[in-house]
């Protein structure tokens, strides 16, 4: 009886020896791109200056890291090139009187790295989202949109530049899969 506990307790540990958790290999950027360029973004929405605001965070946060030189595209080794895509203000919550007292935002920007040397995207990213729930400024605790942007703008830059230089394997966008229309018969 103790013989046969004995034999199944070492064939558990023998079993989970031999297990390991999958862990994929960290992908970082080839050894040669030392120089990265930021490429203005383009805005397709209709709220003007969101791409400088943007493309200004970015900027600070590679500076900020230092480990790579932010020059111009010519000279660069990789390209951080990016478009604004959707700007969603959304009403979510109301007070006695039916005036908007907490809102949702949302920004969708689609973003890739460009290997110059090599000629090949390194990564692609549809969909990045950047959103924040804010009370209007009247509230307490309050802010404006253009605080509750600021907030998306830190966030989007640290993502892109973890992407970039940590890990441009990882997916964090939004799903670009719909639901199919129901057919009438």
């Amino acid at each position: 009886m103790f013989s046969k506990k004995l034999f199944f307790l070492f064939l558990l540990c023998i079993g989970f020896a031999g297990c390991k958790m999958y862990t994929p290999q960290q992908q970082i950027l080839p050894e040669y791109i030392k120089k990265i360029a930021i490429r203005p973004f383009l805005n397709k929405t209709s709220q003007l200056g969101l791409e400088d605001k943007l493309y200004v965070k970015i900027y600070d946060e590679f500076l900020h890291d230092g480990r790579y030189l932010i020059t111009s595209e010519e000279e660069a080794d990789g390209v951080l090139v990016g478009e604004i895509t959707h700007y969603i203000l959304q009403p979510i919550s109301y007070g006695a009187n039916f005036e908007i007292q907490q809102y949702k935002l949302r920004i969708l920007i689609n973003i890739y790295f460009i290997d110059k040397k090599q000629d090949v995207t390194l990564w692609s990213q549809p969909n990045l989202e950047g959103m924040t729930v804010f009370y209007v400024s009247t509230q307490p605790g309050g802010m404006t949109e253009a605080d509750a942007r600021e907030i998306i703008w830190e966030n989007l830059s640290k993502k892109i530049f973890t992407r970039t230089v940590e890990g441009y394997g990882s997916v964090t966008g939004i799903s670009n899969k719909k639901i199919p229309p129901k057919q009438v018969e």
